[in-house]
C-alpha cells in the first residue's frame, strides 16, 4: 500500500503542479497565488484524510471533506485534459510564430485560458449529472443448454457501487428503483459494492433487500471489498441478502450454474486461494450454462471454454473521457458484450456508481439486464 500511496501523491500532486502553473496567469495578486497554492496542496491530502477520520469514525467530518476534495479531483481531472489542448493551442501558435511574425498575445491568451476553466467547469456539472443517470443496457442471450419451452432467465447485474462515503442512502436509492423495475430472476453484484467502514453502511443493506429475486443474489468480492476490510464487506453482503461466491459455483437450476472468484487483490492479503479459478469448474460432459462472476474484466486462459458468460466491472469504462484510454490499456476489452474466441462472452459493466468523484464524463452509470433464453421458441 505504501507504493500506492507514493505512486498516488505522485501523480496526483504532479497534475496539481501543472494546474497552479498554468492557472497562476489568471491571478495577479501575490497573496491570490498562495492562497491557491494552499488550497491545491489540502486537496492532495484529501482522500488520505477522509480515510483516517472515517476509520477513526468521525463519519460526519469525512463526508463533507469527501464532498469538497472529491469533487475538486473530478473538475482537476476534466481540467487537466481541457488544459493540455489548452497548451496544444499555445505550440500551434509558436509554430506559426517561426514563420511569420505575428503570435498570440497576453490578452488573447488570458481571455482563452478563462474560457477553458469556464468548459471545464460546466464540464463537470455535466458529469455530476451523467453520474445520477441511471441506463438500463438489454443483453439477450439463446443457448442450446437452455431447454426449450424454458422461460426467459432474467439477470440483473449491478457493479462498482461504491456504498460508502460518497454513495449514500439516497443515490443507493436511485439504483435500487432501477433494479427493481427490471423485475429479476437473479440479481449478481461483480465487485466493489462496499466501499466504507461498517459504520458508515449502516441502514443501506435494507434497499437491497427490498429486492426478491427468484432465485437469489450472487456477489463476487472487488478490491475495494479488500482495501476497507474483507470481512466487514463480508458482513454487510451477508446482511444485505447476498450470497457470496468465493471460489465456488452454485447450480441455480439443473441446466444453469452461476460461479464466483474473489478479485486478485485477494493475493495481497496472502489470500491467494479464492482468487485462482484452477478447479472451479466441472470438467462433466453436459455441461450447464455457466456464469462466471469475477471483478476484473480478465479471461484466465485455464478458464476458456469453460464458462459461457463472464460478468466483469472494475473499469468504470474509465469514468471520465478521456481516461478510459487509459484502463484500456491495462484491460483491452470495450465496455459491453466482447465475444471470445470460443464462443463465450465477456460482458464488462461500467459500473453503476461512482469511485471518488461523484462524477461521469461521457461514461454514463448502468444496470444491465440480461435475457437467457432457449436457443430455439417453441
Amino acid at each position: 500500500m505504501s507504493l500506492f500511496l507514493i505512486a498516488f501523491f505522485t501523480l496526483y500532486g504532479g497534475m496539481h503542479i501543472y494546474i497552479y502553473w498554468r492557472l497562476r496567469l489568471l491571478l495577479r495578486v501575490r497573496a491570490q497565488r498562495v492562497a491557491f497554492a494552499c488550497f491545491l496542496v489540502a486537496m492532495i491530502v484529501v482522500p488520505v484524510v477522509v480515510r483516517m477520520a472515517e476509520k477513526k469514525g468521525f463519519a460526519d467530518l469525512s463526508v463533507i471533506i469527501a464532498w469538497i476534495g472529491y469533487l475538486w479531483m473530478g473538475f482537476a481531472f476534466i481540467l487537466i485534459v481541457f488544459l493540455a489542448l489548452f497548451d496544444l493551442w499555445l505550440l500551434t501558435g509558436r509554430i506559426r510564430q517561426l514563420f511569420c511574425a505575428a503570435g498570440i498575445d497576453e490578452k488573447l491568451r488570458i481571455t482563452v485560458l478563462r474560457i477553458t476553466v469556464s468548459v471545464a467547469l460546466l464540464a463537470t456539472c455535466y458529469g455530476f449529472c451523467e453520474a445520477l443517470l441511471i441506463r438500463t443496457e438489454n443483453l439477450t442471450i439463446r443457448s442450446a443448454k437452455i431447454p426449450p419451452g424454458t422461460p426467459s432467465i432474467r439477470i440483473v447485474q449491478i457493479s462498482d457501487v461504491h456504498v460508502g462515503v460518497m454513495i449514500g442512502k439516497w443515490r443507493l436509492k436511485r439504483m435500487m428503483e432501477v433494479v427493481s423495475a427490471a423485475n429479476p430472476d437473479i440479481v449478481v453484484a461483480t465487485g466493489d459494492i462496499v466501499d466504507g467502514q461498517i459504520h458508515r453502511l449502516n441502514g443501506l443493506s435494507q434497499l437491497f433487500n427490498e429486492i426478491k429475486p427468484r432465485y437469489g443474489s450472487f456477489a463476487v468480492l472487488g478490491n475495494h471489498e479488500f482495501y476497507v476490510g474483507v470481512q466487514n464487506s463480508l458482513d454487510f453482503l451477508r446482511v444485505s441478502g447476498f450470497r457470496t461466491l468465493r471460489k465456488e459455483a452454485v447450480a441455480v437450476l439443473p441446466f444453469l450454474v452461476i460461479a464466483g472468484v474473489d478479485d486478485a487483490a485477494a493475493q495481497r492479503w496472502g489470500d491467494v486461494g479464492n482468487s485462482d479459478e484452477l478447479g472451479l469448474f466441472t470438467a462433466t460432459g453436459n455441461k450447464p450454462y455457466t456464469i462466471l462472476l469475477k471483478h476484473r474484466p480478465a479471461v484466465d486462459q485455464r478458464s476458456k471454454g469453460k464458462f459461457d458468460l463472464q460478468l466483469s466491472g472494475h473499469v468504470h469504462k474509465g469514468q471520465i473521457f478521456p481516461f478510459n484510454f487509459l484502463t484500456y490499456l491495462s484491460f483491452p476489452v470495450n465496455s459491453g458484450a466482447n465475444r471470445l474466441e470460443d464462443g463465450s462472452i465477456l460482458y464488462v459493466s461500467r459500473g453503476t456508481g461512482t469511485w471518488g468523484p461523484p462524477i461521469r464524463f461521457l461514461a454514463p452509470p448502468e444496470v444491465t439486464i440480461i435475457d437467457i433464453l432457449p436457443e430455439t421458441v417453441r
